[in-house]
């Protein structure tokens, strides 16, 4: 197989790795000069991913944000032709798959809208690693959604990844959900740091502090686009969640024991019954 990787950062590197070591040839391109020569340098690409050898590739993962991802795709589109399976990577789907599945029709290449369900905190192809995406959910919104055929070539093609499942879904779905799963942890944590109280946690903090900061140092420019992408579905959990924070700390206000017992036993049981506990 051959896999073309359009970004170098911790996901598409994650990919390159990953592919690499299946023994799989890896094409790549990178904003970044200097990250695509350390990976042709230290052998995990095979070389320059170009509008001459698009055309060659089984598939092509783009990992870049969502806007960049339509620029791209849109400007190699007339070049990629009809063998290869073209996935973006991108953290929300409604724009991205509402630009790019006209343009595969127009230009006759396949397009499948994807979500790697992995990362870290850290960026940068120096973080990458293959097997990143080993045990994670994979999300894919198709063209179709009734053609086994075509769902099993999907699959069949993304397995060097080793994902634990493909999910199918619609764009919609997938940015409702997302905006919970995903990007009110962001917020959340990224607005938790700024407590006065942060700077004096060395000695008194554990593994509960290090959970809810950790995706607090992200990329803010990156993280903004898929805020403001995803504005409507991460309104509506913000404005949840503000209402719910508000029933705790009416209770503390007043004092209230029994209603505070009765606030943390509901959360305790939505737990369980979400975990399937």
């Amino acid at each position: 197989m051959t896999v073309g990787i359009a970004g170098l950062g911790l996901i598409g590197g994650s990919f390159a790795k990953a592919w690499h070591e299946a023994g799989h040839k890896v094409l790549a391109c990178n904003r970044t000069r200097a990250v695509l020569d350390f990976a042709l340098m230290s052998g995990e690409v095979d070389g320059e991913l170009t509008k001459e050898n698009i055309p060659d590739c089984d598939l092509v993962l783009v990992c870049l944000p969502p806007e960049a991802a339509i620029a791209w795709v849109t400007e190699m589109g007339p070049h990629i032709g009809p063998k290869p399976l073209v996935v973006d990577c991108c953290a929300t789907k409604r724009v991205v798959c509402a630009a790019l599945f006209p343009l595969a029709e127009r230009e006759g290449f396949t397009y499948v809208g994807g979500h790697p369900m992995a990362g870290t905190q850290y960026a940068g192809y120096k973080y990458a690693k293959p097997d990143m995406f080993r045990g994670a959910p994979m999300v894919i919104v198709p063209p179709v959604y009734d053609d086994i055929e075509f769902l099993a070539r999907v699959k069949r093609l993304l397995a060097p990844a080793d994902f634990a499942r493909v999910s199918v879904t619609t764009a919609d779905r997938h940015d409702a959900m997302i905006a919970y799963t995903s990007q009110m942890a962001h917020v959340v944590s990224n607005a938790y740091i700024k407590s006065p109280s942060a700077g004096e946690h060395k000695g008194f903090s554990a593994d509960s502090y290090e959970d809810l900061t950790r995706v607090a140092g992200l990329n803010p420019t990156m993280w903004a686009e898929l805020f403001l992408e995803n504005r409507d579905c991460l309104l509506f959990e913000l404005d949840t969640l503000i209402g719910n924070l508000n029933t705790y700390k009416e209770a503390l206000e007043r004092g209230d024991r029994e209603e505070l017992v009765r606030l943390l036993d509901e959360g305790r049981r939505r737990k369980e019954e979400v975990d399937g506990r």
